[in-house]
């Protein structure tokens, strides 16, 4: 794999793709190669199940960190069966949905949350996996208003429960 440097190189994967290793500050931004403070990225491998997955998104959001959250998200989307797709797809839009509003890009924000949240809300008071996708569509509509309304809302993460009476499996 290489690195950037002054040519310009990007990292890459074993078939050529464009990916960016390296480390993140908390909002998702790259940091410099070696960067002590950083925060390991979800490797664009990773599989997780949809209980390990709403898990430690939610842990992730429960400590702030909704890009890093988006991309544990996104690793489940990539492996769901086919039905439950657009869910995994809705909710991984909240989070990076979130990332946006972070950082302070509110109309970015704002589409993604009412994207993520229409796409969730479509699987209604029975979604799959204890997914509570009446509240997390609640919850994305209700920042994009406010981000809309140009309220600049301190953006609790950990306000967006994932699963139905907001609570983690044990």
């Amino acid at each position: 794999m290489s690195t950037m440097g002054r040519t310009g190189d990007r990292d890459r994967d074993p078939e050529g793709r464009a990916e960016n290793q390296r480390p993140r500050d908390r909002y998702g931004r790259p940091l410099p190669y070696g960067s002590p403070q950083g925060i390991p990225r979800i490797p664009a491998d990773a599989v997780f199940t949809a209980e390990e997955g709403l898990d430690e998104a939610q842990r992730l959001l429960d400590e702030g960190y909704a890009f890093h959250a988006h991309e544990v998200l996104e690793a489940v989307w990539k492996s769901a069966p086919e039905a439950d797709r657009e869910l995994w797809r809705g909710l991984a839009q909240l989070a990076v949905g979130l990332t946006h509003a972070q950082r302070g890009n509110s109309v970015g924000a704002a589409r993604l949350l009412r994207r993520g949240a229409d796409r969730v809300a479509d699987y209604g008071p029975q979604a799959p996996d204890g997914v509570d996708a009446l509240g997390a569509a609640r919850y994305g509509r209700a920042v994009a208003e406010r981000l809309e309304r140009g309220d600049e809302p301190a953006i609790d993460t950990a306000a967006l429960r994932l699963r139905r009476g907001g609570q983690r499996a044990e």
